[in-house]
Formats: C-alpha cells, sequence, structure tokens
C-alpha cells in the first residue's frame, strides 16, 4: 500500500517514512499543503497521513477538499493541538482517526494499518448488494444509495453501515463498534465512535432515523 505524508516538518516526516517502509508500506511526502491535490490528480494513494498545521493549504481545508473529491482514501489526521474541538472537526471534515503530536510511532503504524485496512472482518462479509429499507449496499463496488442516490462515504462510514445493515435490530455498545470497526490494537476514543456515527446518520438522508442511539448502551439499526 501507498501512503501519502503530508507534514512540513522533515525531521518528523522523514521519521514517519522510515517506519512505514520498515513495515512494508510505500510512502510519498509533501511538504507543502498546495502540492497535495496537484499529486492526488496523478496518482491516488490508499491513505493518507495528514498534519494540520501546513503552509499554503491549512490541514482542515486540506481535510475537507480531499474527502469531497476522493471520500474513499482514509486519512490519518496527525494534530499538535491539544483542544479537543480541533479534533471533532477534524473528524466531521472526513478524517478517518486521529493522533496528536507527540505520538508513539509504533501507535501511527497500527493506526495506518487500521484505517486502509481494505478487507472487513470475516464475520462482517455479506456477499453481493445488501438491500434494506431504501438503501441499497454494494461490498464490492464499496457504493452506497439511498432511494436511488448515491452517497459518500468514508470507509469508516461505509464499514460501519454494512456492519449494521448485516445486524438489523443488534445493539452495539462503543466499545464493540470500536473492536470490530477500528481494531482491538488500536486506542480509539469514543468520541470517534460518536462522531463517525453522526457523520453517517446525517449522509442516510430520509434513512437516517433507523441509525438509534440507545442511551446507556450505544447504537442500533432498526429493521425496514
Amino acid at each position: 500500500m501507498k501512503i501519502l505524508i503530508v507534514d512540513d516538518e522533515e525531521d518528523i516526516a522523514g521519521l514517519i517514512q522510515f517506519h512505514l517502509e520498515e513495515e512494508g508500506f510505500q510512502t510519498e511526502v509533501c511538504h507543502n499543503g498546495m502540492e497535495v491535490l496537484p499529486r492526488l490528480e496523478k496518482n491516488l494513494p490508499d491513505g493518507i497521513i495528514l498534519d494540520l498545521m501546513l503552509p499554503g493549504i491549512g490541514g482542515m481545508d486540506l481535510c475537507r477538499r480531499i474527502k469531497e473529491k476522493y471520500p474513499q482514501i482514509p486519512i490519518l489526521m496527525v494534530t499538535a493541538k491539544t483542544g479537543e474541538t480541533d479534533v471533532v472537526l477534524g473528524l466531521e471534515l472526513g478524517a478517518d482517526d486521529y493522533i496528536r503530536k507527540p505520538f508513539n510511532i509504533r501507535e501511527l503504524v497500527a493506526r495506518v494499518r487500521t484505517v486502509t485496512r481494505r478487507t472487513t472482518d470475516p464475520n462482517q462479509e455479506v456477499q453481493g448488494t445488501i438491500t434494506t429499507g431504501k438503501i441499497q449496499i454494494n461490498p464490492t463496488a464499496h457504493k452506497v444509495f439511498v432511494e436511488g442516490t448515491e452517497i459518500d462515504l468514508t470507509l469508516i462510514e461505509f464499514k460501519l453501515l454494512q456492519l449494521f445493515a448485516g445486524n438489523p435490530g443488534v445493539a452495539f455498545s462503543r466499545d464493540k463498534l470500536l473492536d470490530r470497526i477500528w481494531g482491538k490494537d488500536v486506542f480509539v476514543t469514543d468520541r470517534t465512535v460518536d462522531v463517525n456515527i453522526k457523520r453517517l446518520r446525517d449522509k442516510l438522508l430520509s434513512e437516517k432515523e433507523r441509525l438509534e442511539t440507545i442511551r446507556g448502551v450505544g447504537y442500533r439499526f432498526r429493521d425496514a
């Protein structure tokens, strides 16, 4: 898999590049936000590590632009900011996960593996198109339609919807969703789950009320 590293700090970008390549990834590096979109037009990576503090185009704006045009590319957002508002905003703009500086390099590599994992858990796999109510899910083409209109989902959102649609009426706790979607070895907060659920719900149009919040438990997808 090819990972695009976007960070203006050359020493940090170099460190990330070294360790990812040690783990078998191919890498490219951009030090300026202005370089990213033109590069994506020529060659799409399998994932992006995106620093928020960038010259040219800020990381938040760049995240939004990338997800508008290439929603299938997972983004791991890297931030030196400590405020939760910045993290939530990044997730709402489409980032699939985040990690704060200074980070543990092994944790970063683990998170990259998680957000770029293209296959679902074997327990979640469903062959052929899934139809539930006004929603159609095509796992092979990685496409979702609501009332015949295609909606753009991130990889995490797609996996969440596929899990819910394959298990209607089943209540999933946040911990269970973290294990099934992000993986047991990755440190992701409950806030990440909540933000991704909110984003998914907002995209489901007339079917959004079927994704229910169960107070004190987690989330459930109501059968059609």
